[in-house]
């Protein structure tokens, strides 16, 4: 298998894009609470948030279309309302996150300035990437990811080869479910049916790539972005669990700062600074810059309608951007468990072949996942001794996945008794 300069270039940007302010500080957290079961809960942990998102990007790579197409086998107005509902979220949670998890962690240490005008800094240069968004691959691709891996396998191997006390037990009742659940804070498979349209333009502003060729890149380059995500997850999971018998805390920042120290001494928390900018920065102009596509594309091309979505969503950024990293993440779960599950389902059915999924398998597929994850959303809002009975009897709902095995018992028999219709057809 070959690859090509622009191959590696697409790769590395896929994987800054992707790597941004909760990949960076959930799992080491996740590890540490994992304790000597960090291998358990990495393999759930990469199954939600390496797995499915490149899979996503798999997707793309097969369609080279918006997310509408992605969408859009379930029913035009449902991929309308769909994408909305995924841009409105990346918006105002993901994206402000970036830049909360830059203040606690570059700034606030260091700097006697809010959070407020760290948020406004921070947006007004987001938004000269996004209007400049033909030079994001390159730059990216180029010279910002390999500075963030740099530094990561520094302090990772530095950290793993450093003696400490013996590590604790898990504190999970379910190791490997926490790791599929912490996962879905990471919004990488948000990020990748969002990241993977602004990748296909920007192959197709950059040069005049045919669909073959652009379909080998992409799919190249969603592998070996795969690979660094699962290889940087894994370090993290496992520095975290190492130090776990070494370090009391509850706080993910803090640990983060703890095992940069405890790596690279005073000057790994210069370089976690420098880390955690980069990181955020490039998933904050990667979700503003898809969003901004994504009404461009419904707004006939306009290009005043992206330039006034990318001002806009860079103001919400700073509206909300100035609120705690801890807070930002608990009022994001409501919002995970209703999109994610429907958001899983389209990715592993675009990755499929077409005879596995046709639009009645969408259909079916994508509407008993969301009745079904409906009790997970509804967790958060209502008592949950109100839920108490409907989750009894939905296998796996007390692990807030019990839309998992309806979504797949759908998608069997959809495809046995369509494939019994089409057999009936041929033979009549």
């Amino acid at each position: 298998m070959k690859y090509s300069k622009q191959t590696f270039i697409t790769a590395f940007a896929l994987f800054s894009l992707f790597f941004g302010a909760g990949n960076l500080i959930l799992p080491p957290f996740l590890g540490y609470n994992a304790g000597n079961s960090w291998g358990l809960v990495t393999f759930g942990f990469a199954l939600s948030a390496v797995v499915i998102p490149i899979l996503a990007i798999y997707g793309y790579a097969k369609l080279q279309g918006t997310m509408l197409d992605f969408a859009n086998k379930v029913s035009p107005l449902f991929a309308i309302v769909y994408s909305v509902c995924v841009y409105v979220i990346s918006v105002t949670l993901p994206a402000p996150r970036t830049a909360s998890v830059t203040y606690e962690m570059t700034i606030q240490p260091y700097f006697n300035i809010s959070s407020f005008w760290l948020s406004v800094i921070y947006f007004s240069v987001v938004l000269v990437f996004v209007l400049n968004r033909n030079k994001i691959l390159n730059f990216i691709g180029k010279f910002l990811t390999p500075l963030i891996i740099l530094i990561l396998l520094f302090i990772i191997g530095i950290g793993l080869f450093t003696e400490v006390s013996p590590i604790n037990n898990s504190i999970f009742d379910n190791t490997f479910t926490e790791g599929i659940l912490e996962g879905y804070q990471t919004f990488d498979a948000i990020g990748g049916v969002l990241v993977g349209g602004v990748i296909v333009i920007s192959l197709s502003l950059q040069s005049n790539y045919s669909f073959a060729e652009k379909k080998s890149i992409i799919t190249k380059a969603g592998f070996l972005s795969g690979l660094g995500l699962l290889l940087i997850y894994g370090g993290l999971i496992a520095l975290g669990a190492h130090y776990n018998g070494s370090f009391q805390t509850d706080n993910r920042t803090e640990l983060l700062s703890f095992l940069s120290t405890e790596a690279l001494g005073n000057i790994g928390t210069v370089f976690l600074g420098v880390l955690v900018a980069l990181a955020c920065f490039t998933t904050a102009v990667g979700i503003l810059t898809g969003t901004a596509d994504f009404v461009k594309g419904i707004a006939n091309n306009s290009k005043l309608a992206y330039t006034i979505t990318a001002i806009f969503g860079s103001i919400i950024g700073v509206a909300i951007g100035q609120f705690d990293v801890h807070y930002i993440i608990n009022i994001a779960l409501p919002a995970l468990m209703f999109i994610y599950p429907i958001t899983i389902v389209l990715i592993l059915l675009n990755a499929l072949p077409k005879k596995w999924a046709s639009k009645t398998v969408f259909k079916a597929v994508v509407l008993v996942t969301f009745i079904f994850s409906i009790p997970d959303f509804l967790q958060f809002l209502i008592p949950e001794e109100n839920l108490e009975f409907i989750k009894s009897i939905i296998p796996f709902s007390g692990n807030s996945m019990g839309w998992v095995l309806p979504a797949l018992l759908t998608f069997i028999v959809t495809n046995l008794v369509s494939k019994s219709f089409q057999s009936k057809e041929v033979s009549s």
